[in-house]
């Protein structure tokens, strides 16, 4: 147990390198009140945690270690929203639509509020 948290506390590392420099090169490239940085990072955290995943299934080349490493270490290190969006893949290809909907829009939702309610908490 204390190995995979390891593996993956040193692919989070790396992921939170990378997202911290994306961001900073998205600010640079595009100074705006759109949120190029955070955006830029969930899309290609999405494409890299579904190609991981796809390769995963489907060649069985990557290791439970390297799974830790890459999956749940460096993709949610870079974007939670990677892990999100790969749970409502999962969701629609079980064709489990109650909980699709229910897990989008208490996210969204809820995730919203917390912001809020901690905010106010910190006024």
């Amino acid at each position: 147990m204390i190995k995979s948290i390891l593996i993956a506390g040193a692919g989070g590392f790396l992921g939170t390198c990378g997202r911290f420099l994306v961001g900073k090169l998205m600010h640079w490239m595009f100074a705006s009140p759109f949120p190029y940085g955070t955006f830029v990072v969930n899309v290609i955290g999405c494409f890299v945690i579904g190609l991981l995943c796809g390769l995963a299934e489907k060649t069985h080349l990557i290791s439970p270690q390297m799974n830790v490493f890459l999956i749940t270490g460096f993709c949610g290190g870079f974007t939670t929203f990677s892990s999100f969006s790969n749970d409502m893949y999962l969701l629609m290809q079980n064709k489990q639509w109650l909980y699709f909907g229910l897990y989008l829009g208490l996210s969204i939702a809820l995730g919203i509020v917390m912001v809020i309610v901690g905010r106010n908490l910190v006024k």
